[in-house]
């Protein structure tokens, strides 16, 4: 047996109110952003093929160009969030760490060179990507009503996954959380949540 100073300490499970900790942080960063700095932190996001713009990776989630952007973000990624830690449980942290990495990642090798890709629309696409695949390719009837809730209030979503040269839209961002959410959803396909 081991000595209780060496036990492995198990990650908690998040809840709900873990979320809304992190919209709070994010609303907090942007007020100091939008308020104090002018927009200033927004250069911190990923700047494509450029090795600076690789710290942009795991701050994109946390910046945005200004509160309608972040207002934008803000339901989809509690609802989405929402259903990522009930199926995911102690998963959640890791799953979502993965989105933002290869998302990011993505975002860094394909877009555009000159532009700064910022905001949780990626991590967001990932969690939608994610949902979407586990209710196609898991057998379970839970993840299939799942997947046509998800598909009615936020199938449009779809779309943002194309070229829209007319908007000011990282649909870069968009493709690449999809398809990282896409990959894990096929690696956890009939897992149990932790």
């Amino acid at each position: 047996m081991k000595p209780a100073h060496l036990k492995h300490k198990k990650a908690k499970r998040p809840t709900f109110f873990y979320l809304l900790d992190l919209v709070l942080l994010a609303w907090i960063i942007e007020a100091v952003d939008q308020f104090l700095l002018a927009g200033g932190l927004d250069r911190f996001g990923i700047h494509p093929r450029n090795p600076y713009g690789l710290i942009g990776i795991p701050l994109m989630p946390w910046l945005h160009g200004g509160f309608s952007h972040l207002s934008s973000n803000t339901l989809p990624f509690l609802t989405l969030g929402y259903i990522m830690i009930k199926s995911e449980g102690r998963r959640f942290y890791y799953s979502s760490a993965v989105i933002i990495l290869l998302g990011g990642l993505g975002t860094w090798l394909i877009a555009d060179k000159g532009e700064v890709h910022i905001g949780a629309s990626a991590l967001i696409y990932g969690y939608f990507g994610y949902v979407m695949t586990r209710a196609i390719i898991d057998s379970r009837p839970l993840w299939l009503f799942t997947g046509i809730l998800v598909a009615l209030f936020y199938g449009s979503m779809i779309f943002g996954v194309l070229p829209q040269a007319d908007l000011p839209v990282s649909w870069e961002g968009h493709l690449m959380g999809m398809l990282a959410g896409i990959w894990l959803g096929r690696r956890h396909k009939g897992m149990q949540r932790e």
